[in-house]
This record gives structure tokens, C-alpha cells and sequence, in this order.
């Protein structure tokens, strides 16, 4: 075939309108998603998007979630934290059946959500009485200030993570144990006599039963310790043969959100 100058042009006006579709697509999803914003406090700052209902009406009230990503997520960029979890938000149905306030802040990579006792670069066990890092920190400020300026029900504050993200969520709830009204840690661990605050709480837990990055003892021990504490609202899901990522089985799990999204404090 012969390419002439013509048949060139009329190819190129093709691929541009098309790119030029492409675009104008993304931006147009972009303005209805996820939006970049930046919080500053005592001169410190943190990075996150955040998703707000369509047509945000100020004179209704919202559930807030919160979503901790996991360590390999870690940046500045802004972004990489929502290569995990955020289509479950974005989804048209999620978005009509479930309007939400959902905030998705990323970790420093010098920084963590947690501290963790660590040998030959293996997570082996979680302090007792950890500091609460300085990103966990701004996070639970950020959180606070969306309960104080925005349109949120306070009764419907929800946190969930995976990997480092999911033992942030551990963390909070221990911390904040009336602050939440359920958790979801994904492939996480705590140190479990902090559980003691939580037993009331909903919780939900999953991990994969061949994690070899994050031990699955973990969050097995959290689930005994909340059931021997009296806890009639936790539940440990353990998929079998499925390695570190266990969210994606667990975003896939019957009544992932809709559990959440029922429960109230």
C-alpha cells in the first residue's frame, strides 16, 4: 500500500482526534474522581487525594473513609496510592449506592505508618507502646479537620489498609478506639495486647494463608486475642494458598463494602 501525502494527513487528523478524545476522557474523569490535595499543619505536610460524592450537597452528611496504602506505595508523587482499592470507590454503582468522602494520603518513603521491630529485614514482632509516626500523626489531623469542615457523619468514620497500610489501621483503632466505626486490616498485625481497647469495635481481617512477606500468625493472633477478649464483632478471613496480595481477594470478598458501609457507632 502506497501512502500518499493526502491518506497521511487524513491518518494523522484521525489519531489526533482520537488522542484528543482520549484526553478530554481523562480529564473529564479526573474532574468527576480522585482529586490531588495537599494538608499543612505546624509545617509539615502530607499528600493525599481525596473523593467526594457526586453533587456534594453541604446540608446532607457523609460516611468518611479512610485508606491506607502499603509500603511499596510510598512516595511523593501523589498518586501511587491509589494503585490499590481506589476503583472501589470510583465505581458508578459504589458511587450511587454508597456516597462517601474518601481519603486516600500517601506515606514519605523515608516515612511508615507504623513502627515495627524488625531482624535481617523481617517483621518479627510490634512494640507495645509504639510512638505514633509522624505521617500516622497528620493523618488523624487531616481526618479531623474533615470532620470539622466538611459534611460528615461522625457516627460513619471508617479505616482500611493493606500490607504496612493494614497494620496503620490496627494502629489508629488501637489508638482512637471510639474514633471509627469499623476497621478493615488486609495482610496486617499489631501487637495484640492493644487489642483490648477494640474488642467492641466491627473488624474485619483478612490475609492470605501463604503471605511470606507479611506472616499470616499475625493477624491469626489478632482474630484469638479479640475472641478471647469477647469480641462478637470481629471475623478473620484467610484465603488459602494466596500469597501477599490478599486484597485483591479481599476487595472481591461478597459484601466487602457493603459491611462497612452498614456499620454505625
Amino acid at each position: 500500500m502506497i501512502l500518499t501525502n493526502t491518506t497521511i494527513n487524513s491518518m494523522l487528523r484521525i489519531y489526533a482526534f482520537v488522542f484528543m478524545s482520549i484526553v478530554g476522557i481523562s480529564v473529564f474523569a479526573a474532574d468527576i474522581g480522585f482529586q490531588k490535595r495537599e494538608f499543612v499543619y505546624k509545617g509539615d505536610t502530607l499528600r493525599y487525594q481525596v473523593l467526594f460524592p457526586e453533587n456534594y450537597d453541604r446540608t446532607r452528611s457523609y460516611p468518611l473513609v479512610l485508606f491506607l496504602h502499603g509500603a511499596g506505595e510510598r512516595g511523593s508523587d501523589n498518586e501511587k496510592q491509589l494503585i490499590y482499592g481506589s476503583h472501589l470507590f470510583t465505581d458508578t454503582e459504589t458511587m450511587k449506592d454508597y456516597p462517601s468522602i474518601v481519603i486516600f494520603p500517601q506515606c514519605p518513603k523515608e516515612d511508615s505508618w507504623i513502627e515495627l521491630v524488625r531482624k535481617d529485614n523481617r517483621i518479627i514482632d510490634f512494640p507495645k507502646k509504639p510512638k505514633i509516626t509522624k505521617s500516622l500523626f497528620l493523618v488523624k489531623k487531616l481526618l479531623d479537620s474533615y470532620k470539622k469542615e466538611e459534611s460528615v457523619d461522625k457516627r460513619r468514620v471508617y479505616v482500611m489498609g493493606i500490607s504496612m497500610g493494614g497494620m496503620g489501621t490496627f494502629d489508629l483503632i488501637c489508638r482512637y478506639p471510639r474514633y471509627f466505626a469499623a476497621a478493615i486490616p488486609i495482610c496486617g498485625g499489631v501487637n495484640t495486647e492493644r487489642l483490648k481497647r477494640v474488642r467492641k469495635l466491627p473488624i474485619r481481617i483478612f490475609h492470605g494463608g501463604a503471605d511470606e512477606l507479611v506472616s499470616r500468625e499475625f493477624s491469626r493472633n489478632a482474630h484469638i486475642e479479640l475472641k478471647a477478649r469477647g469480641s462478637v464483632k470481629v471475623e478473620y478471613i484467610e484465603f488459602p494458598g494466596v500469597g501477599h496480595d490478599s486484597w485483591t481477594k479481599a476487595f472481591n470478598y461478597p459484601d466487602f463494602l457493603s459491611w462497612m458501609y452498614y456499620q454505625s457507632r
